[in-house]
């Protein structure tokens, strides 16, 4: 601004608007801003006009205030300095006012901030439930349910750090909310304390100001939801502009005029307006919360001058100076109070309104500080009377204290207080060796020990470590108070063993990676944040088999009876003798019993939430527990380590794993048994738990059947027993019903005995030729059983009719080896749609060469074909050719839009149309025998399963007669001749599939590499430790709330309150 051309700042026209209203678009803004005030503008003084005229023209007359020069020099920038029209604040208002006015805005900011969320930012009184404290500490039940997942966080500010990434610790009651919505609990309930993917977004919240959100709402609520208008909250600034001579909304008290106050009409003004100093003191305390550490100026002794008095008070809580200070401007306040004051308010000076920022505060002469700490104060205390010095007060208060408690306690004490008859001086404790101070204490100690054993159960190391910890408090040592408390229930400030285990399986770390993790960790932070190996082998020693104890009745039949059985040789029952050789294998394995022991101990908080669920009485459910057992048998391949010199010698190994897939009970008065927990997912590797690892050829059938011939002892045993095991603090019986259906059709006819897969006779559930299956491709019914595979052993060992190789060999059906194992007669869904891909590949290459008009293509033709099929399947669908089909192949090749894209490649459109309708005949049948269960997921497929299985296999003896005549593949055989009866009698076939397995064979690699050692013995075991492990479902709840963080977050909101807290929000967004 030009001076030269004004003057001075107080000759500047009144239609200058300050520097705080500028809007972005100056001159538009100013336009509106003087068409707006024009006719305040021509009403109102100059401000040459000095206060107490303007009062006298208005019939007021003025108040009593300090005479303090105005800096008129100081620049627009203030926020009290709102120059309206030209007039300014300090013309109109005293500084006290304005203080006052601007307390008020504080305190209606701070009320609506307790009507807030601190978390989400929604109203509280809009989500149903308790509203939490977010500084306190945890409540029963939710530390409680915290604690089962291994969270062990005392205080809310620790557990909204690591859930919501939000630090609570430094709030300001005036700028953040002091609560939190029941909903926020429910997320950090369903978390675990540990969740960190959540799409709460935690506002910004932001000091009270003069375009606050909270207080002036950008939108009105009618306008963005169509409602009825909200009442607006009474704010200092939304008086509406006045005639100066318009007293209709006032009334007179004594000789001054006041407007009536907001809210309720009927409430007297004139009791209102006395209670505008209590209204401001109660403001000022709910800043600056002093009022128990500042003395009043009531204490002091002898009546001084006002003037006087006042030099020695804090301007802003009335209060003597405690750590007194000074600002620019002259004024001298309480640090604290004029430090909350100003972050509150502004930097601004509370008397005179000019700039006062924390850094240029300074200490006053030590002339005035002599003189504050000489004030004669009356002591408070009862029968004392004494005139103390300020600087000497806080003293002889403590005085007081400490002789009162020395009263209370004197006959407790007389005991322990030894009086030192002269000598050497008396030497401190901890300056003593550890026999001095064993003689010194004797006496401590025994009592100590009496107390312990009368009251706390002869816990010595409990009494001494709590008195420790009520010292430290009581010295306001809380840092190191924290951690001894910490250390005292077992967590300190790291993690939990379990935790620490749960990360170290999921992550692959061997051992050395772990240990190096947590000494850097431990280094870098300074705490032991991570555990030890050593706490790490603790923990695992409870979750692998082998821990619990249980008996079975009757006792099983040449299986031990011991129970802490951990990892044994899986050739340990491998049958001896001279001409003998030693199987040249490496297995291990859990004892099968032993191991459903611990998979149940896995899965009993699950078992007794389904009791809990379905309403039945924990007391009276012991007994008739049944559980259904998925057994599962693959070979992984060859699975040798390709580093190193010399050829690779292939190194194949089978897993002989099972899975829990549901646990029922048979109530007393009930006749149909209740499920009380079925595996929601079957097919995953997280839920096939491994019992046998084996470096064997799984077409080795004498070396298969000697290694899993014990575990079928241990089964056969099993089911003609029952299980007492101790679940929710009671034993209970449980009985087991296994299944064997994991099993692809090479591992069926190894342990069936029957011919490998290329023989006459197709089918390992019925008894039909590859003939007679592709000249009735549908009407077929199950016919085999193991019973009965066993007896045509017996039939073709002995050769009771005496006939030939073809006669004996059509008899008993293809059955040439002995069945070792028992397995269901069902389909595997996984390889099945492998099995199924395979063929349909075959058919896309014959298509595009149009086999059906050639004889015998030649192979090069053939070649030329495939290569032709993949160029076509790498170019539309990204599918990258393999030498081997697996699953994933399988789903993507066995689309619609695979089926057009091989089109494109066959000439005849009358042949494109016949795939396409096989294609869409075969994804109408997949569903059915994929499903876990087709009764819900796809009933109409399932009624349509026979009607389409036919259409497929009229097409493929028509349209397709030259690659079907008189021949068909074993899984299309079997997908469309036995799938109706095999759901009828099982209820699904795609839940009791080998994916499970399958999916685990990528694991055993990676724990391989986790536990390299010389010894294949070795890392055999420690492969199959941590794979079980890995299945574990204790440690799979501390990781699930990662990865399933999104769904737990969306389960916690309720879609009827969605649409009516999105008002709220939108008001909150930004602070």
């Amino acid at each position: 601004r030009d001076k030269g051309l004004w003057g001075s700042e107080t000759d500047v026209p009144r239609s200058h608007m300050p520097a705080e209203l500028h809007h972005p678009h100056s001159k538009y803004s100013q336009w509106k801003f003087k068409l707006f005030r024009v006719k305040s503008m021509e009403k109102a003084p100059l401000p040459s006009e000095t206060q107490p005229e303007i009062g006298a023209s208005l019939g007021i007359s003025p108040p009593t205030v300090p005479n303090i020069e105005t800096d008129h020099d100081a620049g627009p920038a203030s926020v009290m300095k709102l120059c309206l029209g030209g007039k300014s604040k300090e013309n109109v208002e005293g500084p006290g006012r304005r203080v006052d006015m601007k307390l008020q805005e504080m305190d209606t900011h701070m009320n609506h901030l307790r009507c807030l969320c601190r978390i989400c930012g929604v109203m509280l009184r809009k989500v149903k439930g308790p509203v939490h404290d977010v500084h306190g500490d945890l409540d029963e039940v939710s530390k409680c349910a915290l604690r089962k997942m291994g969270c062990k966080f005392p205080t809310w500010p620790e557990v909204i750090l690591k859930v919501f990434k939000v630090d609570v610790t430094e709030d300001i009651e005036s700028i953040h909310p002091l609560s939190f919505c029941h909903r926020c609990w429910m997320i950090t309930i369903r978390g675990g304390g540990v969740c960190s993917f959540t799409r709460t977004k935690v506002p910004e919240w932001k000091p009270h100001s003069s375009h606050c959100n909270l207080c002036s709402p950008r939108k009105s609520s009618f306008q963005r939801t169509g409602r009825k208008r909200r009442k607006v909250i009474p704010r200092v600034q939304s008086l509406a502009k006045r005639n100066r001579w318009d007293h209709g909304e006032s009334i007179v008290v004594g000789e001054k005029r006041a407007l009536r106050p907001f809210g309720d009409r009927h409430v007297p003004v004139l009791r209102a307006w006395k209670k505008t100093g209590i209204q401001r003191e109660q403001w000022v305390k709910n800043i600056t919360h002093c009022q128990n550490d500042h003395l009043s100026t009531k204490l002091i002794s002898e009546k001084l001058p006002v003037d006087f008095m006042i030099s020695f008070t804090c301007l802003v809580c009335d209060h003597l100076l405690s750590d007194p200070v000074q600002s620019p401007c002259g004024h001298l306040f309480c640090r604290s109070c004029i430090i909350k004051f100003t972050h509150v308010l502004g930097p601004h000076c509370p008397a005179c309104n000019l700039s006062c920022a924390p850094d240029d505060l300074i200490p006053p002469a030590k002339t005035f500080l002599s003189a504050l700490f000489a004030l004669p104060l009356l002591c408070p205390c009862e029968g004392c009377g004494e005139h103390v010095q300020l600087g000497l007060f806080k003293a002889h208060i403590l005085s007081h204290e400490f002789e009162k408690r020395t009263h209370q306690h004197s006959s407790e004490l007389e005991n322990y207080l030894l009086t030192n008859k002269g000598g050497r001086p008396r030497q401190h404790l901890l300056s003593l060796t550890r026999r001095a101070q064993k003689h010194r204490l004797r006496d401590l100690k025994s009592q100590v020990k009496v107390f312990a054993d009368k009251e706390e159960g002869g816990d010595l190391k409990s009494v001494c470590l709590t008195l420790f910890l009520l010292a430290l408090r009581s010295g306001n040592e809380h840092r190191q108070a924290d951690e001894l408390e910490a250390m005292m229930q077992g967590r300190g400030f790291g993690l939990s063993p379990a935790v620490c285990l749960a990360i170290r399986v999921n992550t692959f770390l061997s051992c050395s990676q772990y240990h190096k993790m947590y000494r850097t960790v431990k280094a870098t932070s300074g705490r032991q944040i991570f555990q030890p190996l050593h706490t790490l082998r603790a923990a695992e020693k409870e979750l692998l088999p082998g821990f619990h104890q249980f008996e079975w009745q009757p006792a099983l039949k040449n299986v031990s009876s011991s129970c802490s059985v951990g990892i044994i040789n899986g050739l340990s029952g491998w049958t001896s003798s001279v001409d003998d050789s030693p199987a040249d294998t490496i297995t291990r394995r859990f004892r099968y019993d032993v191991a459903l022991v611990a998979a149940l101990k896995d899965l009993e908080e699950d078992i007794m939430d389904g009791l809990r669920d379905t309403g039945m009485e924990d007391s009276a459910c012991t007994l008739g527990f049944s559980v259904m057992i998925k057994e599962c048998c693959d070979g992984m391949g060859d699975v040798s380590e390709k580093h190193g010199g010399g050829p690779a010698v292939p190194e194949k190994a089978v897993r002989f794993s099972f899975t829990v897939m549901s646990v029922s009970i048979q109530a007393e008065d009930e006749n149909e048994e209740v499920i009380i927990f079925t595996e929601p997912k079957p097919n995953s590797e997280l839920s096939c738990k491994p019992l046998c690892l084996m470096f064997v050829d799984e077409s080795d059938h004498e070396t298969l059947t000697g290694v899993l011939g014990p575990i079928v002892a241990e089964r056969n045993a099993m089911k003609e027993s029952r299980l007492i095991l101790s679940l929710g603090g009671m034993p209970r019986s449980f009985r087991f019903h296994f299944r064997g259906t994991g099993y692809d059709e090479k591992m069926v006819r190894e342990m069936e005995g029957l011919e490998a897969s290329g023989s006459t006779y197709i089918c390992t559930l019925c008894d039909s030729s590859r003939a007679e299956a592709a000249q009735n491709m549908v009407l077929h019914s199950i016919t085999r059983s193991h019973e009965e595979n066993l007896e045509r052993y017996e039939i073709w060992r002995t050769n009771p009719f005496s006939e030939s190789a073809d006669e004996l060999r059509d008899r008993v059906k293809g059955v040439s080896a002995k069945p070792f194992l028992e397995t269901q007669p069902t389909l595997d869904a996984l390889h099945c749609d492998i099995g199924n891909a395979t063929e349909f590949y075959k058919i896309f290459q014959d298509e595009i060469g149009e086999v059906y008009k050639k004889a015998n293509p030649s192979r090069e033709e053939r070649r030329s074909w495939r290569a032709a099929l993949d160029k076509q399947l790498r170019k539309n669908l990204k599918l990258k050719p393999v030498m081997r089909m697996n699953g994933n192949y399988a789903r993507r090749l066995m689309t619609m839009e695979a089926a057009e894209v091989v089109c494109e490649l066959v000439p005849s459109e009358e042949r494109r149309e016949a795939l396409r309708d096989l294609m869409r005949l075969y994804l109408q049948m997949k569903p059915v025998w994929r499903a876990t269960c087709p009764a819900k997921e796809c009933p109409d497929q399932l009624c349509r399963y026979s009607f389409n299985s036919q259409r497929f296999a009229d097409l493929l003896s028509s349209t397709f007669k030259y690659r079907y005549n008189g021949k068909i593949t074993n899984y299309l055989h079997k997908t469309l001749a036995h799938v109706p009866e095999i759901i009828e009698r099982d209820g699904s076939i795609g839940a009791w599939a080998s994916e499970g397995n399958e999916s685990a064979n990528k694991l055993f690699r990676r724990f391989r590499k986790m536990n390299a050692r010389q010894s294949k013995a070795y890392e055999l075991e420690d492969v199959l430790k941590h794979h079980w492990l890995y299945t574990s479902k204790y440690l799979q709840k501390f990781m699930e709330a990662h990865k399933d963080s999104a769904k737990a977050f969306q389960a916690t909101i309720d879609p009827e309150e969605i649409q009516d807290d999105e008002d709220v929000s939108l008001e909150v967004t930004d602070f």
